[in-house]
C-alpha cells in the first residue's frame, strides 16, 4: 500500500502527517539536550563533591588509617563516576543531538521540495483548465454568433424586399462566423484533450509520485528516530563496564578497612611508654612522723585527675615555612626523596645518553660506508654531526657522572641499565671522542663504588593493577594498553602523573596515573 495509490486525494491530511513527524524529532532533539545538561550538571556536581571532601595531602597523620584512606579511594572512584557521566552526555549529544539536527534539516528541506512540486503541479493544471474554460466560452459565443448570422441570412434571403446583394452579404457574414465558430470548436476540442491529458498525469503520475517520495521521507524519519531512540540506551549500557568497575572500586575499598589495624596505628602514633602513677602513700601527722623532704617529692611524677582529661589544643592551619631553593643535588629534600629524585635523573641522563651512543654509532658507520663508496655521499659532511654528537656524550657523561656521585653519597644504587650504559661507554671509548670527564675518572669516583650486579635477576614489580582506559603510548618511552587489562606496576608516581608499568607480553614503559587503578 503507498499514499500515492491510496491517499490521492489526501493532500492536507499528508501535509498534517509529516509536519507532525518533523515537530517529534525536533522534540526529541530538545528532550535528549536537556537530558545531556542533566548529566553534565550531575557529572560537575559530583566533581565539586569529590573536590570539597578530598584531603589535599597524604602526609598527613589520618591518611594513615585505613578508612580514611578508603574514604579517599571513594571520592577518586565517584570523581571517575562523574567522568563516565560527562561520556553519556557528550555521546549523547554528538550521535543523538548534532545527527538527528542535521538529518532534520534535511528533511525539512525535502518535504518542502516535495509540497512545492505538489503545488506547483496543481497550478499547472488549474491553468489548463482556465484555458480549457476560456476556449469553451469562446466556442460558445462564436456558435450563438454563427447561428444568429445563419438566421439573419436566412430571413434575408425569404425576405423579397432584399436584394441580392444584401443576401449575399448575409450569407457571407453566416459564413464567416459559421467559419469562426468551427476554428473555436477545434480550439475547444484541442484544450480540451490537454486538459484531459494533464489531469491523467496529474492524478496518475505526477501526485502519487510526489506522496510516495513523501511516504519515503516520514520512513526514513522514524527509521532515524529509531535508531536514535536505541542510541539513547546503548550510550548508557557503553559506560556501564566502567561505571561498574568504579562502583567495585568502592566494594574494594570498603574491603581494605582494616579495624584493628587502624586501632595500632592509633596506639603507635599516641602511645608515651609512661606508667600510671603509684599509689598515695598515707602521713601519719598523729605520729610525729615527719613529712618526705621536698628533695624526694620534687623527682615523683604528679599526675592529677584534670590533667588527665585535659585536651590539647591544636591550630588547624600550618605554621608558614619558607621553601628553600631547590638544589641542584637534591640537598634540600628529605633523605628518601632525594634519592628518588637522584635516581630518576641518572635514568633521565643515561636514556638520552644512550640515545646519543647510539647516533654517533650509527654515524660512524655512515662515514665507513662513504669512505668505502665515495658515491653514496662525502664522508666529510658527516663530521659536524660526529662532532655535536660526541660533545653531547661528553656533556652527559659529565652530568652522569655528577649525579652517579651524588646519589651514592645518599644511599641510593645504581640500576643496571646505568651499569650497562657505563660498559657500553667503556667499551667504546676507544672509537668515540668525548669532550668531557670519563666515567672511569678518578677524580669523580672513589675507589670501590663500582659493584657487580647481576643482570639476569628480574625486576620485582611493585604491585598488580589494570587499565581503566585505552591508552595509545604513541610518544617516546610510553606503552600502549587495553582497558580493563592486567599489569604489573615497576615504578609508582614520582609526582609527575607517570607511572612505569609492564604487560604481560613482558613490554614495559610509562602511562597516566590517572589512567590506572590499583588492585
Amino acid at each position: 500500500m503507498t499514499w500515492g495509490t491510496d491517499l490521492w486525494d489526501q493532500y492536507d491530511n499528508i501535509d498534517k502527517h509529516t509536519l507532525s513527524g518533523l515537530d517529534l524529532m525536533d522534540r526529541y532533539v530538545k528532550f535528549v539536550k536537556e537530558r545531556t545538561e542533566i548529566e553534565q550538571n550531575y557529572a560537575k556536581q559530583l566533581r565539586s563533591l569529590t573536590k570539597k571532601y578530598r584531603r589535599g595531602s597524604k602526609d598527613e597523620a589520618e591518611f594513615k588509617f585505613t578508612n580514611h584512606q578508603a574514604f579517599q579511594d571513594i571520592l577518586t572512584e565517584l570523581n571517575d563516576y562523574a567522568g563516565q557521566r560527562e561520556v553519556v552526555a557528550e555521546n549523547m549529544t554528538v550521535n543523538i543531538c548534532v545527527e538527528l539536527t542535521k538529518i532534520l534539516q534535511e528533511l525539512k528541506q525535502e518535504r518542502k521540495s516535495h509540497l512545492s512540486d505538489a503545488k506547483k503541479a496543481q497550478q499547472n493544471l488549474e491553468s489548463t483548465f482556465k484555458q480549457l474554460e476560456s476556449s469553451k466560452k469562446r466556442f460558445e459565443k462564436e456558435w450563438k454568433e454563427a447561428e444568429k448570422a445563419n438566421q439573419q441570412a436566412e430571413r434575408a434571403e425569404q425576405d423579397s424586399s432584399s436584394t441580392k446583394a444584401d443576401v449575399d452579404k448575409a450569407k457571407q457574414h453566416a459564413h464567416m462566423r459559421t467559419h469562426a465558430a468551427d476554428e473555436c470548436k477545434n480550439d475547444y476540442a484541442a484544450q480540451l484533450q490537454k486538459y484531459n491529458k494533464e489531469q491523467n498525469q496529474f492524478y496518475y503520475t505526477e501526485i502519487p509520485n510526489i506522496f510516495n517520495n513523501l511516504q519515503d521521507l516520514d520512513e526514513r524519519r522514524i527509521r532515524k528516530l529509531s535508531e536514535a531512540y536505541a542510541h539513547f540506551a546503548d550510550t548508557e549500557k557503553q559506560v556501564m563496564p566502567i561505571i561498574t568497575k568504579c562502583l567495585d572500586g568502592i566494594n574494594m575499598a570498603s574491603s581494605r578497612t582494616n579495624e584493628k589495624q587502624d586501632s595500632q596505628v592509633f596506639i603507635e602514633q599516641h602511645k608515651t611508654g609512661l606508667v600510671p602513677p603509684a599509689e598515695v602513700e598515707f602521713e601519719d601527722y598523729s605520729q610525729a612522723i615527719k613529712p618526705a623532704s621536698s628533695e624526694n617529692t620534687l623527682n615523683m611524677p604528679k599526675v592529677r585527675i584534670k590533667d588527665f582529661f585535659n585536651k590539647r589544643k591544636h591550630k588547624n592551619s600550618r605554621e608558614d615555612k619558607s621553601t628553600p631553593p631547590a638544589a641542584e643535588d637534591f640537598s634540600h629534600l628529605p633523605p628518601e626523596q632525594r634519592k628518588k629524585r637522584l635516581q630518576q635523573k641518572v635514568d633521565d641522563i643515561a636514556k638520552d645518553l644512550q640515545k646519543e651512543m647510539d647516533q654517533s654509532e650509527a654515524l660512524e658507520k655512515m662515514r665507513g660506508v662513504y669512505e668505502k663508496n665515495s658515491a653514496l655521499g662525502d664522508p666529510s659532511s658527516l663530521e659536524p654531526q660526529i662532532h655535536q654528537t660526541a660533545q653531547n656524550v661528553g656533556r652527559l657523561k659529565g652530568e652522569l657522572a655528577k649525579y652517579e656521585t651524588w646519589l651514592n653519597e645518599a644511599g641510593g644504587v645504581l640500576d643496571n641499565i646505568n651499569s650497562q650504559i657505563n660498559n657500553n661507554l667503556n667499551s667504546s671509548a676507544g672509537s668515540i671522542v668525548i669532550a668531557g670527564p670519563t666515567l672511569q675518572d678518578p677524580g669523580v669516583y672513589e675507589d670501590g663504588f663500582y659493584e657487580e650486579f647481576d643482570d639476569d635477576e628480574p625486576e620485582v614489580p611493585l604491585g598488580q593493577c589494570f587499565a581503566l582506559y585505552h591508552f595509545d603510548g604513541t610518544s617516546d618511552g610510553t606503552i600502549c594498553m587495553q582497558e580493563g587489562e592486567q599489569l604489573s606496576v615497576m615504578e609508582s608516581d614520582q609526582g609527575d602523573g607517570w607511572m612505569r608499568v609492564r604487560r604481560s607480553n613482558g613490554d614495559e614503559g610509562y602511562v597516566p596515573a590517572s589512567y590506572i587503578n590499583m588492585n
